[in-house]
């Protein structure tokens, strides 16, 4: 196939199905291969809620949901155009699924079964999101879009290609549920053994996007440890209890009340952005409840449910007022957050973290729910 240069505005065309649109960028000297192919779906309940994703990175583009007097906004992070996401300055992966492993890998490298592979340090020393093109740089293939229901993605992401060995199909499907819940459902299969940890890297303000920071968003993590790192934002390997520290959100508080201390851990993430390590109550691979969120002068509130043993909580530390949001202002510092269902980061090197090997004949079954709703004062 071959590549396009995006040089045109956006436009919005009707397909067949009502909801499904064809999006095409303005002036970009990035190039997508199969650019024609990019399209935009829509699914709505009959609750007032709408999520909008699209196939090119597998990427939420808006979820909109009502506050407790019914108003509506858009909760995720996001452009309107799709060649922002294309070159979006520093890689935020706004609403991106990430792959082929979600989070850091030390030193761009792993060993298994005696070979070493060596994978780009897209992050200082490290590795991040699956390198350069990961999952959330490609067009991914439309298996099934149940209008206003359901979008089924899938992408061969091929052995060696960003260093990793094998040839993994994977899967996501998005559903949207009557209750406000959104479904995302991850399935793999790999043809030789390969380290695996997809995840959904959406941005949330539950005032709406581009309504100010998430300070005073109140946040409860489902978890007594969490995963301390080094100044590079690598797990030093320890698992340490959160309680006495700013990482104890055990019971809600919010964001901003601790994130302002002195603590080594805070300063080597300019915040929070870190891996805590959730309370399954004995039932790993099973979903329980991981994180809640209120905003309190809107009255949305998110629950998360997963079948993953780890959740990632960034509180937007390296927004910095460079990138455009979608009600024409800038994303200024920490006006959005991020709840990362995963295994832990670099787990491929760190022997006494959960396992990520998949193997070949065996199948990659993960799920994560985002429940919204709206409570009174």
């Amino acid at each position: 196939m071959k590549s396009i240069c995006l040089a045109q505005s956006l436009l919005i065309r009707a397909c067949r199905l009502a909801a499904c649109v064809t999006l095409f960028a303005s002036t970009s000297l990035a190039q997508v291969e199969d650019f024609d192919s990019i399209k935009l779906y829509t699914l709505k309940n009959e609750s007032g809620m709408t999520v909008r994703a699209t196939n090119y990175g597998a990427i939420i583009t808006s979820i909109i949901v009502p506050d407790r007097n019914g108003d509506l906004a858009d909760v995720a992070l996001g452009y309107d155009r799709v060649e922002d996401y294309i070159n979006a300055v520093d890689k935020p992966y706004f609403g991106a699924v990430v792959g082929r492993y979600g989070n850091r890998i030390a030193k761009g490298e792993f060993t298994l079964d005696g070979e070493t592979y060596s994978l780009l340090k897209n992050n200082g020393e490290n590795h991040l999101h699956g390198g350069a093109i990961g999952f959330d740089k490609v067009v991914w293939t439309v298996d099934e879009y149940v209008e206003g229901k359901s979008l089924a993605l899938s992408y061969l992401a091929k052995d060696k290609e960003e260093g990793y060995p094998g040839n993994l199909q994977v899967k996501v499907t998005y559903t949207l549920a009557d209750d406000n819940s959104l479904i995302v459902d991850y399935h793999a299969t790999t043809d030789k053994a390969t380290p695996v940890n997809v995840t959904q890297h959406t941005y949330f303000n539950l005032k709406g996007e581009g309504e100010g920071t998430i300070l005073d968003h109140e946040l409860m993590l489902n978890a007594k440890m969490f995963t301390p790192v080094d100044e590079t934002l690598i797990p030093t390997g320890e698992m340490l209890a959160v309680a006495g520290t700013p990482f104890d959100f055990t019971i809600a508080k919010a964001i901003g009340r601790d994130i302002g201390q002195q603590d080594e851990q805070l300063t080597f993430g300019l915040g929070y952005d870190h891996n805590w390590i959730l309370d399954k109550g004995g039932k790993e691979g099973e979903l329980s409840l991981a994180a809640q969120v209120r905003e309190p002068s809107s009255g949305r509130v998110m629950e998360i449910y997963t079948t993953e043993p780890g959740i990632q909580f960034y509180s937007g530390n390296f927004l910095d007022g460079t990138l455009p949001s979608k009600n024409k202002g800038m994303y200024q510092h920490r006006t959005g957050f991020c709840l990362e269902t995963q295994h832990y980061p670099d787990s491929p090197n760190q022997k006494n973290f959960p396992s990520v090997r998949l193997n070949l004949g065996e199948k990659y079954n993960s799920k994560t729910v985002f429940r919204l709703s709206a409570v009174s004062k």
